[in-house]
């Protein structure tokens, strides 16, 4: 396991004229050349669908968050600590939105401890207001790595088999004070299919090199900001699943919203299961959720019913999953000037100005590059297929 892969470090590599990837055009401005680099950066995303790839689509995802001294850095403003919780934000929004029958559970290290902010749930607002107060943490002391892992597995171990169990280690230290051997920890990860991932904010880090080669997981070290941002986004996709994971029919219920009138002398308020172990949200209601099994009642889906275990979706979760078993193939690209037929996009009926035109190989439309990244990224469906198959 210490035996390091042997590939070459950055400096030991050939001498690389990094500057020679700008070119001045006519009036000596290089930002035609800083777009086109920008352009094939967005392009990339289209391309790395997984295809006809099993796919982890139930996960199950503990966040670590280092929440140590180095976190108060200003490499990023206005620190580390601030531009993480704000990421993770928009992170923990993106992911209910792509998986919403996915779970997600928040845990931070600081002082040689591990500590949950939140527990493994499906509700969004409810990890948001966490990281909303977490602003006010005090970083202090080193982290530990070991102790934040052996909390995330005593939750992960136990659920089901034909779920995605995965970490995801946010890391600002390049030390971790831990009370064991790691590597034995990383053994009986990897006896659990936890796959664990790292996004580093300092510099490479070996332990953690370690961690996510024999765990499966990904090891990516920031370059600023918006990288920061677009490293979280390759977490929000499912990740293929494993070839040992097992198949298995998962029993839902799918209750309908009722709300009893407030006429009806026979209707009585009552509480919801889901705030059984929260002190605040609203009280005694008059409608809800009620699960089809035990009449439990819920004010909001996804959950996992307290009583009888089921797990109660509404459709449109599962129709906002389906579109990962299915990815829509990336569009042809073909130089604008090549293109014979009427310049203006699709989607959004603007005139073709790119250099470069996308043209469905479904029905041969043709979308500029915004709209073949809305199409490819948020509706996952090409827009003039749709009208086509709707049209009389």
């Amino acid at each position: 396991m210490d035996e390091e892969p042997e590939r070459a470090k950055r400096w030991e590599g050939g001498y690389e004229r990094t500057w020679e990837v700008l070119k001045e055009d006519e009036t000596g401005s290089l930002k035609a050349s800083v777009e086109d680099i920008l352009f094939q950066t967005k392009r990339k995303r289209v391309f790395e669908s997984h295809g006809q790839v099993r796919l982890g689509m139930m996960r199950h995802m503990f966040v670590v968050i280092d929440t140590s001294r180095t976190m108060e850095d200003q490499d990023l403003k206005p620190n580390r600590l601030t531009s993480a919780l704000k990421l993770m934000e928009y992170f923990v929004e993106e992911y209910f939105d792509q998986n919403p029958i996915s779970q997600i559970g928040i845990i931070t290290t600081k002082n040689k401890r591990a500590e949950k902010l939140t527990d493994l749930a499906g509700n969004p607002k409810k990890h948001i207001s966490a990281l909303k107060k977490a602003v006010d943490t005090t970083c202090v002391g080193e982290p530990s790595l070991y102790n934040a892992l052996t909390l995330a597995m005593q939750t992960l171990k136990h659920m089901p088999g034909h779920t995605s169990r995965e970490v995801l280690v946010i890391f600002s230290s390049l030390t971790t004070c831990d009370p064991a051997n790691i590597y034995e920890l990383i053994k009986t990860l990897k006896g659990l299919k936890i796959r664990v991932s790292v996004i580093g904010l300092s510099a490479e880090v070996r332990v953690c090199t370690v961690l996510t080669r024999e765990t499966g997981g990904t090891y990516h070290v920031i370059l600023d900001e918006s990288h920061f941002r677009e490293l979280l986004m390759y977490h929000v996709k499912p990740p293929p699943a494993s070839s040992t994971s097992e198949c298995s029919l998962i029993r839902m219920g799918f209750p309908q919203h009722t709300i009893a009138s407030v006429s009806d002398q026979d209707s009585k308020p009552s509480f919801s299961m889901s705030h059984l172990d929260s002190s605040s949200g609203p009280g005694l209601t008059l409608g809800g959720y009620y699960c089809p099994q035990c009449r439990a009642k819920y004010t909001e889906l996804p959950v996992e019913c307290k009583v009888c275990g089921l797990t109660l979706v509404s459709a449109p979760h599962l129709a906002r999953s389906f579109h990962h078993l299915f990815p829509l193939d990336a569009f042809q690209e073909s130089p604008l000037d090549d293109y014979e037929g009427e310049r203006f996009c699709q989607g959004c009926q603007g005139e073709l100005k790119d250099k470069s035109v996308y043209t469905c190989p479904m029905c041969s439309s043709v979308f500029c590059v915004e709209c073949d990244l809305f199409i490819h990224e948020t509706l996952h469906c090409c827009p003039s297929c749709i009208h086509r198959q709707t049209a009389p």
